[in-house]
């Protein structure tokens, strides 16, 4: 995948020009490299020596309606998917400046605000204002490092070698702690379904796609040493001698923060043979992805870790007992590792006494810019979603009205104003047709369009979807067709969305119907037809 990326981005040429000569110079036929270098954004986009990544995601659309992609197209002088020798323009969903949007990237210099053009332009210099920060929990344990002052590795110098795994996997067990990913399972049920072989491979998913989160962002960028010192304490809780970080492309800097740490990791001694002197044996690497939302998805996730196209697998087999290379593979997210030494260190019973008795714990939430106080917030779970929108993010800016509210990502579901009155927790968005997710909340007022908003889920459905299975492919094109030429949506519209619902493949496919439904229902008359 290296040497595909590293030929992508010399030449405007397409996959088709360069991919089957790199999979001849491994001995491979020319479909391993046509393969994924035709399905990676990264690498079917021509890349001039200035490339310019464009966001089209929800945050972005929610600032400006997407109006800034024609204002750079104007001032490059190239629409997007054009590329010369000179310049290329890319249209990206999500580069995590959610909270200052609309955004972009030239080459790796980051855009933001109203003036993107004319930074483009050269008319205004680069502006991309740090993440604001915050915590509202009286104590912060993911964000303990950059608002604490709390220094990484502690946890670790302190268990390597004088606890066992199990011992440390007993206070994770004992907080309850769920993945922060989305999908919320036990952490302590994935290490434990990995069977404590040494072969074992933890992978730090840092793959955050979920446009309206950028909480992975903000912690591989600002304290890499903590998610480090997280995915070694889950390493050594597995049994596993090996981790692997993997970065998303659109995250230039996090990439180049977290190899600088691992280095400094190696330098320290907390990485390599016999750690601190004891018996542990830990080789972490990172790596960088290609550009592709649904290749955050476990299975797809290992399958581009291994050279293919990043399509979600059937399960069984699980990753836990046949993952990367076909070794038992336990996936964390991000934000799961870092709370992980704070954990360790505090009991996880103190961590238990947070939250809600079923849902425990904090989570990072990420507002967009159209609240008065966008940034990344420390919360408890439990706390009810109005408090954060209206006493944390400030309500919407320049007194605008909320029309909806996107939860968890674009296919996490939408909220009316009046429904903003239930707790933030994973069971209770459930019930309300959203989902947690990345706890990204991005707020959308009156000036969209409803019709707008539904057909701009349905472009990211179809443009992010794998293609692995037909009720997802089919279903998330035709959708996009249905919703742009307006016509109103009958039986087969409905009998669609069941079959999307029910037959796809992952999660991705099963839930566009859900997030359609929500915001159908969020908005009430004005799309009401449109839910199926």
């Amino acid at each position: 995948m290296q040497a595909l990326a590293q030929a992508a981005s010399e030449t405007v040429a397409g996959p088709q020009a360069w991919a089957p000569e790199i999979a001849r110079g491994f001995g491979l036929p020319a479909a391993a490299g046509l393969g994924p270098a035709s399905f990676y954004a990264d690498l079917a986009a021509g890349h001039g020596r200035r490339h310019v990544r464009v966001c089209v995601a929800t945050a972005c659309f929610a600032a400006r309606g997407n109006r800034h992609l024609p204002e750079i197209e104007h001032a490059l002088g190239l629409n997007r998917g054009e590329s010369t020798p000179e310049t290329s323009v890319q249209a990206v969903r999500c580069l995590g400046y959610c909270y200052a949007g609309p955004a972009c990237l030239d080459s790796d210099t980051p855009c933001t605000g109203p003036k993107i053009a004319e930074q483009i332009s050269g008319r205004e210099p680069p502006y991309a204002p740090p993440i604001p920060v915050a915590d509202a929990t009286g104590e912060p344990v993911v964000l303990a490092g950059i608002l604490a002052g709390q220094p990484a590795w502690r946890s670790w110098v302190e268990t390597v070698g004088r606890r066992t795994p199990e011992q440390v996997a007993s206070q994770v067990a004992a907080s309850g702690l769920q993945g922060r990913g989305g999908a919320g399972f036990l952490v302590t049920d994935k290490w434990a379904a990995a069977g404590h072989s040494p072969d074992t491979v933890v992978i730090a998913n840092g793959d955050e796609g979920d446009p309206g989160s950028y909480a992975d962002r903000l912690l591989m960028e600002e304290d890499p040493g903590r998610v480090l010192e997280g995915l070694a304490l889950a390493c050594l809780a597995c049994g596993a001698r090996r981790g692997v970080v993997l970065v998303r492309s659109e995250y230039p800097r996090a990439l180049a923060r977290m190899r600088a740490a691992v280095a400094q990791a190696y330098e320290d001694g907390h990485l390599g043979a016999h750690v601190h002197g004891s018996d542990v044996d830990l080789d972490v690497e990172v790596v960088g992805g290609a550009g592709s939302y649904v290749s955050g998805e476990e299975t797809a996730l290992i399958a581009g870790l291994e050279g293919g196209r990043g399509c979600a697998r059937a399960r069984p087999p699980y990753p836990t007992s046949s993952g990367l290379w076909d070794a038992p593979t336990v996936v964390n997210n991000i934000e799961t590792l870092a709370a992980i030494p704070w954990i360790v260190r505090h009991g996880g019973d103190a961590y238990a006494r947070r939250g809600t008795p079923g849902e425990p714990g904090t989570k990072l939430v990420c507002l967009s810019e159209r609240f008065a106080r966008p940034g990344c917030y420390e919360v408890e779970l439990g706390t009810p979603l109005r408090r954060i929108v209206t006493e944390l993010g400030g309500g919407l800016r320049d007194g605008a009205q909320l029309a909806v509210l996107q939860v968890g990502g674009p296919l996490g579901g939408f909220l009316a104003e009046d429904e903003l009155d239930v707790p933030l927790s994973g069971a209770t968005l459930s019930r309300h047709g959203a989902a947690l997710g990345h706890a990204g909340l991005v707020a959308i007022d009156h000036r969209p369009a409803p019709q707008d908003v539904l057909r701009h889920v349905w472009m990211f459905a179809a443009a992010e979807s794998c293609g692995a299975c037909s009720p997802c492919r089919v279903g998330s094109r035709r959708g996009l067709e249905m919703i742009t030429v307006g016509d109103p949506p009958g039986e087969a519209y409905a009998r669609m969305l069941n079959v999307m619902s029910q037959a796809s493949l992952c999660a991705f496919g099963r839930r566009v119907p859900a997030a359609v439904r929500s915001l159908a229902r969020a908005y009430g008359d004005r799309l009401r037809r449109w839910g199926g």
